[in-house]
């Protein structure tokens, strides 16, 4: 559940699924701490929010950086006060294929992508255990599932966040501290226009934030979608290498 006392840590929040998802938190009442790159993005994002019965307050970050990280999370607690849920939405993407593979592009989706999450995550986990209450909500991706071609940069990102929620999950329940994963599947947003391959079952991003928004709600551990999409991936990687590997090399033929 969300506690509407508390406010929301929102990362990745000036456009795509972030932005939307903060427009619909403010709408329904809550204070949203948003961060991003772009301070002119979230500066428009504030003032589409002051008709919202909530707000929308901004705090430019760059969650690659640990120290920032750090310092804009003790901020939004000093100005707002109690965090009572975050969710780490910040993402960047970059297709990746054999011949154009570059171990420093990998490096730079890992850092942002995961080591940014953790960036995130470091100073939460540490307030939440300690009150003893708080839930963590980590955008992963269906790409999370399976290696797809191209995307041999940002499918291990993805796949590293599944595992790290699900290492965690257990673990902080003891503390009364949720942790749930998102796994979206293609959602129409300014990153995804740049692919040059089929997506199939894509989705809007006021859809995907009412998937995500009805998933807050609960404490359910996975929020995947879309549902059909999602299942055929689900049986895709429980699948022998034998089966699996000529359906991802099909996949090859699906470029524009």
């Amino acid at each position: 559940m969300l506690d509407i006392k508390k406010c929301i840590w929102l990362t990745g929040a000036s456009t795509g699924i972030g932005k939307s998802l903060a427009l619909k938190l403010a709408n329904e009442g809550f204070v949203v701490a948003a961060s991003a790159r772009s301070v002119k993005n979230l500066k428009k994002l504030e003032e589409e929010s002051k008709s919202l019965k909530g707000s929308i307050k901004s705090y430019p970050l760059d969650i690659s950086s640990q120290e920032k990280t750090i310092l804009t999370f003790n901020k939004i607690k000093k100005d707002l006060g109690s965090i009572g849920t975050v969710i780490l939405n910040a993402a960047i993407n970059k297709p990746i294929n054999a011949k154009n593979f570059s171990s420093k592009e990998l490096k730079n989706l890992m850092n942002v992508n995961y080591v940014g999450t953790t960036n995130c995550l470091d100073p939460v986990i540490k307030d939440f255990i300690k009150k003893k209450s708080g839930k963590i909500v980590v955008v992963a991706s269906l790409a999370g599932y399976v290696g797809f071609p191209y995307s041999s940069g940002y499918c291990p990102t993805k796949a590293a966040l599944i595992n790290l929620c699900e290492s965690l999950r257990a673990d902080l329940e003891q503390y009364n501290v949720i942790i749930q994963v998102i796994n979206p599947g293609f959602v129409k947003t300014p990153m995804t226009d740049k692919n040059d391959f089929d997506m199939p079952f894509l989705i809007s991003s006021e859809k995907s934030t009412e998937y995500i928004y009805n998933g807050l709600l609960t404490n359910k551990f996975e929020i995947f979608y879309p549902r059909i999409f999602a299942y055929i991936l689900k049986i895709l990687r429980i699948l022998p290498y034998f089966l699996l590997l000529p359906l991802l090399k099909s996949m090859l033929k699906s470029r524009k």
